[in-house]
């Protein structure tokens, strides 16, 4: 199945922010209702087809500020030789390098990023942070960077002025396609977000990201998105149930809607429409 394109139609809700009346958020609902899901050892072939193991763990991870750095230093500080298979030359010659904006990144070590368990570890593959979390029975988003845990979710923000000279802070929740990474991100051999393969969630991704969605926006505005959601998959199946027809609805009633419209591409991430259609 061909990647979906990256400028396809979608479908977006407003709404001020319950905890925060001086900002505004903007939520991507086609990318929060789509069935994404990590691949990452599950058949993922990985950003850079010479790392496939790897999976987007090939460029290292960059530390958004000094609160980041500090809390996952502080795990790193506890992670045992049984846990982080490259202990030994990230302590001895640093887990972490200046990058070329004059931020902080972790080390890329023979490939992967410095953290990055490799397949053969006694313990397993994967990020030994995100491994940490899970051992501790925590949620990955403590134990691990800022960026690690809010992919493939996109926060960004926007000030806005108004026309009569108020301003309010936009806060826009969105798919981290290929674009986000920068001019690099077209050149990787493989990216997850409009690729029908990954998008075979049991969950939407509203309900499966939903820890990481509440670290972002807060409960409050986490409640109102995810009502946005649910109510913008009723109206997705409801068309779709009205497009098919009496002969597609449960119990052979049409479901209220314009019966027989066709069903607009921007309710359905395009990634998960492709692989509903080919499953189907």
């Amino acid at each position: 199945m061909a990647a979906t394109p990256l400028d396809a139609a979608r479908a977006w809700a407003e709404f001020t922010d319950p905890a925060e009346p001086g900002q505004r958020l903007r939520v991507d609902l086609t990318w929060l209702t789509s069935r994404w899901r990590c691949l990452f050892l599950d058949g993922c072939p990985g950003i850079d087809a010479d790392e496939p193991d790897a999976g987007c763990c090939t460029l290292g991870a960059h530390l958004t500020d000094a609160d980041d750095l500090a809390r996952v230093s502080a795990v790193v500080a506890t992670l045992g030789p049984d846990e982080w298979e490259l202990r030994d030359p990230g302590l001895a010659e640093g887990w972490t390098v200046d990058d070329e904006d004059g931020g902080v990144a972790t080390r890329v070590l023979d490939g992967a990023c410095i953290l990055l368990n490799r397949p053969g570890f006694p313990a397993g593959p994967g990020c030994a942070l995100h491994q940490r979390a899970v051992a501790d029975g925590v949620a990955p988003l403590t134990t691990k960077p800022d960026v690690c845990w809010q992919l493939p979710v996109r926060r960004a923000y926007r000030e806005v002025d108004q026309p009569d000279g108020t301003s309010y802070l936009e806060v826009t929740l969105t798919e981290y396609d290929r674009r986000a990474w920068g001019p690099g991100g077209h050149d990787l051999d493989w990216y997850c977000t409009n690729e029908p393969a990954a998008h075979t969630g049991a969950d939407p991704v509203y309900v499966s990201l939903r820890a990481e969605l509440v670290a972002l926006v807060g409960a409050q505005a986490y409640a109102v998105l995810a009502r946005l959601c649910a109510d913008h998959l009723a109206a997705a199946d409801a068309l779709a149930a009205a497009r098919a027809g009496p002969a597609g609805a449960a119990g052979g009633a049409v479901p209220v809607g314009p019966a027989g419209r066709e069903l607009l591409p921007l309710l359905v991430h395009p990634a998960t429409a492709g692989r509903r259609t080919t499953a189907g």
